[in-house]
């Protein structure tokens, strides 16, 4: 009866739609309390068919209403988020975890008619954010549990050092429900969500990661290195074991993952979510988080190898360095740090190879916490005599050239240590060089002292200069005009190019002094 370019057909369906929304609507809000997820899903589902069976028929040519929303069709885009892929069905949505998964298929773009009806499901959706928080809290108990049954990574296999599963598991949780929630909603549901996955993010950073980490025992809740130290007879220390330096590289390699995975699933949110919402999704405190976790996993190992090379340290400080009679070979202390070094290093590069970045980190922690503690142990190695300052100066020598090659310790595959971390070694261990050099200086005549000393140390604080008469032995009465004339001498810094004073640092001393310093060269060039 009616011309075809009436479209009679599609005004009744369109009618038919908005009366069962609205209908859909009211029933809904007087019987909120019956509704529950799988109840919701189901409806969803069938309803959302329906949408699909009227783009089919119809070309939705006489839809006017402005207000209907075409939500975002989620195909896939460049981010690599986890792997993209096709939305699932709406039935996988309603399945109970643990179901089989079924096969996916690609959703129709573009439907004119999508959430005709649906969108009067839109104001119930909290239930479904209210069971994907249930759920995922139960994923963290159980990952929790999972751990405690299972026990840390072990060592010396392929899972040493490796992210763990349980991060994959939750991450692939979360772009299932991600993509669920798009085809529900593109608005204020998926910020509730995106509020669900942050609660999650810190539960798992707090329950999985931090709280698997070796504990330290600390009356502010930190990390301290007398808490790693226990000192027993003959200077041996309690370290971490080899299962408990795997286990936090472990955590350390999935919390990086956890923190780029974050930054992933953050730009996948701003693409589903409606643009006027994109600034709302912000999950920068959930990437702090894992930052923090990496920090404290990096603090611990560099403890506990510093803490290891305490007593050695301790043990070099409190030689008779002014009874030494001849330099020998490198000292016992020497020997000892090294083989802390050479038994902590390789193990946790090995477990670290999956992110060198981090490993880098540590070994410009440790440089940057062993050599002033190592500066601070060679102050308090007083009085020294001039030989003893040989053997000190010969045994700085050989802990610069280990430090220098501790990235590479140990490995079969040799690489050049970044450039980051050789600068940190060479400026801190040739200080300590330079430290020796004075010390081995006549004191006399104390002008051409005084300016060797501001010259090789670019030191103007007093009481570096007051350690260094301290560790040369001499009375205080020696040592008030000394550090008079120092004060005299520092308004005036030398102002040329050091190239051009390099030449006269050590000429004003005697010739034997040279020719000492020299014979001292060529021994630690016989022992290399």
């Amino acid at each position: 009866m009616f011309p075809r370019e009436w479209y009679m057909a599609e005004r009744i369906a369109v009618e038919f739609c908005h009366v069962t929304r609205t209908e859909l609507a009211k029933i809904m809000r007087t019987r909120a309390k019956e509704i529950e997820v799988k109840l919701l899903l189901f409806a969803i589902q069938r309803t959302t068919n329906f949408e699909g069976f009227l783009a089919k028929r119809f070309s939705g040519c006489t839809l006017t209403d402005g207000t209907l929303k075409k939500l975002e069709s989620p195909l896939a885009s460049t981010n690599p988020f986890l792997e993209d892929e096709p939305a699932p069905e709406m039935e996988e949505l309603a399945m109970e975890k643990g179901d089989v998964e079924q096969p996916k298929k690609p959703k129709a773009p573009d439907n004119p008619f999508h959430g005709i009806v649906s969108k009067c499901f839109e104001p119930h959706l909290y239930v479904y954010i209210e069971s994907q928080d249930k759920n995922l809290g139960e994923l963290i108990d159980r990952f929790v549990a999972d751990f405690k049954a299972q026990g840390p990574p072990k060592p010396n296999t392929d899972e040493g050092g490796a992210v763990l599963p349980s991060c994959a598991d939750l991450f692939v949780y979360y772009k299932k429900c991600m993509v669920q929630c798009s085809q529900l909603s593109t608005g204020e549901p998926m910020i509730a969500l995106t509020t669900i996955f942050q609660k999650y993010l810190r539960e798992y950073a707090w329950k999985i990661l931090s709280g698997n980490l070796p504990k330290t025992t600390s009356s502010g809740g930190g990390l301290t290195i007398s808490s790693l130290l226990k000192e027993k007879e003959g200077s041996e220390v309690a370290k971490f074991t080899l299962e408990e330096l795997c286990l936090i590289c472990s955590i350390l390699s999935t919390a990086e993952y956890c923190l780029a995975t974050t930054q992933q699933l953050e730009e996948k949110l701003k693409e589903k979510v409606d643009i006027s919402l994109t600034e709302r999704i912000n999950l920068t405190g959930e990437m702090d988080t894992f930052s923090t976790v990496i920090s404290s996993s990096i603090q611990l190992l560099v403890q506990d190898l510093d803490a290891a090379c305490d007593p050695a340290l301790t043990a070099m400080s409190k030689m008779q360095w002014q009874n030494v009679e001849h330099v020998g070979d490198q000292s016992p202390y020497v020997t000892s740090v090294i083989l802390h070094i050479k038994q902590n290093v390789p193990i946790i590069r090995d477990n670290l190879a999956s992110t060198r970045k981090y490993f880098t980190q540590f070994c410009i922690k440790f440089a940057n916490s062993f050599i002033p503690k190592f500066i601070t142990h060679l102050f308090k190695c007083k009085p020294i005599s001039m030989v003893g300052a040989e053997q000190l100066l010969l045994d700085t020598h050989s802990l610069k050239m280990v430090l220098l090659d501790l990235p590479s310790i140990g490995s079969q595959v040799v690489r050049k240590a970044p450039a980051s971390y050789t600068k940190i070694v060479v400026k801190g261990m040739t200080r300590a060089e330079m430290i020796l050099k004075v010390v081995m200086a006549p004191h006399e005549p104390l002008v051409v002292f005084v300016d060797n000393y501001i010259k090789l140390l670019t030191d103007c604080n007093t009481e570096t200069f007051q350690k260094i008469l301290d560790m040369k032995g001499l009375k205080r009465s020696e040592q008030s005009s000394m550090l008079d004339l120092f004060r005299q001498r520092l308004p005036a810094p030398p102002s040329g190019p050091e190239g051009s004073s390099s030449l006269s640092l050590l000429a004003p001393t005697p010739e034997q002094e040279s020719s000492r310093i020299r014979k001292l060269e060529k021994l630690i060039k016989k022992r290399l």
